[in-house]
């Protein structure tokens, strides 16, 4: 459960000139971490705010499991839909316990499935029970109340989360640490969520898919290596920074470029670099170490070895097909043409 279907969505709001949202069509399937990233004013909160009905569609229809959630009254559809926003949102009279089971209460849980409901979540986002349910809001710092932002939006085990903008008022520091903790957590669970930011490092780091937006339109959706060695046009290549070819390394994981390890292997006290690392780390401890190669690891085996010239071999593909695409004028139109369909070619 969780897959969710925008078909020919449009939001118009009184006084505007142009559509808050245009004719956009998409599917997200279930289980991914799709970012709706773009400008200020591109539309992609409204986008988002639509799946719960915080607004409703002018045109066009939702579909959230092939139900079309305008026949689904409002109350019960939030109720199943986890919801972060920057604000956090927490009531402050209300202790940290009683926050995170407002959900649970509403859907009428048996106060013992409650209780351990909440201590679940709460050693879930690393904050202890026995030292944190009972303290309230302004006891907390904001990153730990950001943690229970999102243990709130887990509480009635959703199948869909939304968050719009969640860590943009936290500092860099802790940003990235709650970023940490939320891709440690969508391997755990596999929710479906809907994640708008503005923040394009936020959006490669975290996303299976990134779906671009500019007034109001889908103009790319794609995962995010496509989207910075093939954007669809201009503007992408511009918002992403699709020349930068060390942010395109710290989107590769080591796994998919090492060599095999050869059978007449011999351990000489080479450098090692986790399989699931990236491409970018890689290359710093390559240059650091001043050695050939690292051997690559999995949960303390030796599975394989990773060179500077494995680097620069996958380096030159990925710039050898953006050229490609570049070059190509019919190929280009059919990347816009997919994009505006909410499809990625």
């Amino acid at each position: 459960m969780g897959t969710i279907r925008f078909e020919n969505v449009s939001k118009e709001f009184p006084g505007m000139g142009h559509p808050a949202v245009d004719n956009c069509s998409l599917e997200v399937t279930e289980g991914d971490f799709v970012v709706i990233l773009g400008p200020s004013g591109c539309g992609k909160t409204t986008l988002m705010k639509m799946v719960n009905r915080l607004y409703d569609p002018s045109a066009g229809t939702i579909y959230l499991d092939g139900q079309d959630v305008q026949q689904i009254s409002a109350t019960k559809l939030r109720r199943q839909i986890g919801y972060v926003i920057q604000q956090i949102g927490l009531f402050p009279h209300m202790t940290v316990a009683k926050n995170v089971s407002v959900v649970p209460h509403l859907l009428h849980w048996e106060q013992e499935k409650i209780d351990r409901r909440v201590d679940e979540l709460l050693d879930l986002v690393d904050l202890p029970p026995a030292e944190y349910r009972d303290r309230y809001p302004a006891q907390l710092s904001g990153g730990q109340q950001q943690r229970v932002g999102v243990a709130r939006a887990l509480a009635g085990d959703p199948d869909v989360i939304l968050m719009d903008e969640p860590f943009g008022a936290v500092d860099a520091i802790t940003r990235e640490s709650l970023q940490d903790e939320l891709l440690d957590l969508q391997r755990q669970l596999h929710k479906t969520i809907l994640f708008v930011t503005h923040d394009v490092d936020e959006a490669l780091r975290l996303a299976d898919q990134i779906v671009i937006m500019q007034r109001g339109q889908i103009v790319q959706y794609a995962p995010p290596l496509e989207i910075l060695s093939r954007p669809a046009n201009g503007f992408v290549n511009q918002l992403v920074g699709g020349d930068d070819m060390v942010r395109q390394l710290s989107l590769v994981r080591v796994e998919k470029v090492m060599q095999p390890l050869p059978p007449d292997f011999r351990n000489n006290g080479q450098p090692t670099i986790e399989s699931q690392h990236t491409l970018r780390m890689a290359l710093s401890r390559l240059l650091r170490s001043d050695v050939e190669e690292l051997v690559v690891v999995e949960n303390g085996t030796r599975t394989g070895l990773l060179s500077l010239q494995d680097i620069q071999t996958h380096d030159q593909l990925e710039t050898n097909g953006q050229r490609e695409v570049n070059g190509r004028g019919a190929l280009h139109e059919k990347h816009e043409k997919n994009a505006t369909n909410g499809r990625s070619p």
